[in-house]
Formats: structure tokens, sequence, C-alpha cells
């Protein structure tokens, strides 16, 4: 099973460029019709993690994928879930 993956460890304080990174996964994977797209946040304080939640829950990236779901046994990372 194909997914993108996201390693934001490079660009976690330059915010346009979360975004872009971001912006560009959600995209690859509908035209691609991928499942899965994985996105690394690190753990860290957990800033840059609140700034990806906040990124999906606008209304015109709630409206590409399905679910968002965090790794139980890694809280660096998340999981979006696509229903093509």
């Amino acid at each position: 099973m194909a997914r993108i993956k996201v390693d934001l460890h490079d660009v976690f304080n330059r915010g346009h460029l979360i975004d872009a990174a971001l912006h560009d996964a959600l995209r690859q994977a509908v035209d691609k019709r991928l499942p899965t797209v994985e996105i690394i946040h690190g753990r860290g304080k957990g800033q840059l993690k609140k700034r990806v939640l906040k990124f999906l829950e606008q209304p015109e990236v709630r409206s590409l994928y399905h679910r968002v779901e965090k790794d139980a046994k890694n809280p660096g990372r998340l999981f979006i879930h696509f229903r093509h």
C-alpha cells in the first residue's frame, strides 16, 4: 500500500513552508488516489503538532480527507486517511 510521507523537521520554524508541504502532500494523495499520508511532526513540546492539526481543521482542507489518526506507538506522527 503506497503512501506519502512528509517529514516536517526541516521546516519546523517556517510556517509558509509547513503549509505548502502539507497542502502538496494532500493534493498528491487526492490526485493519485492514495489511501494514507504520514506526517512526521516530531515529539518536542507539541507546537508543530498543534499547527498541523490547525491546518487540517480548515474547511477547504477538511473536505479533502476522511480522518486523522494519531499514532499510538509514536506520538511524533499522524496519519491522514482518505476515502476515494
